[in-house]
């Protein structure tokens, strides 16, 4: 069986890991970076980039992973932000939001998604960007 990066995700979530480290650390072997490495990178984009309640850290681990491999595969810039944008809108269609604050409800008190859910949503979004890539 192949492995399972959005179950990979999901548990590395579960256990420690931020949002941005979950979903990035689960494709380390599709980069040819090393996990240490990936976790550090990673290690300040958890709850909205450093808990200010910007970004999701879930769906810029999917970015990062993205833009790498785009880069890895020889892309050019604008190709590399067409990869990573789209990553970005499913993440959005998805949830609503894009934005830590207010996919948590922080001043509406309407809790879109949990973060582990987006977790795995951002792992499954990334999942299929990682196929596209590879065509």
């Amino acid at each position: 069986m192949e492995n399972n990066r959005i179950e990979n995700a999901g548990y590395r979530h579960l256990n420690g890991h931020n949002c941005a480290q979950a979903v990035a650390c689960a494709y380390c072997d599709l980069l040819g970076v090393d996990e240490t490495t990936m976790f550090q990178i990673t290690s300040g984009l958890g709850s909205g980039i450093g808990g200010m309640e910007g970004t999701c850290g879930a769906i810029n681990g999917a970015a990062i992973v993205a833009g790498m491999k785009a880069q890895q595969l020889g892309y050019k810039k604008p190709e590399v932000y067409k990869v990573t944008s789209a990553v970005m809108k499913a993440f959005k269609e998805k949830n609503q939001s894009v934005t830590c604050k207010e996919i948590k409800g922080v001043g509406t008190g309407k809790i879109l998604r949990s973060c582990h859910d987006c977790v795995l949503d951002a792992a499954a979004i990334l999942d299929e960007a990682m196929k596209e890539l590879d065509k």
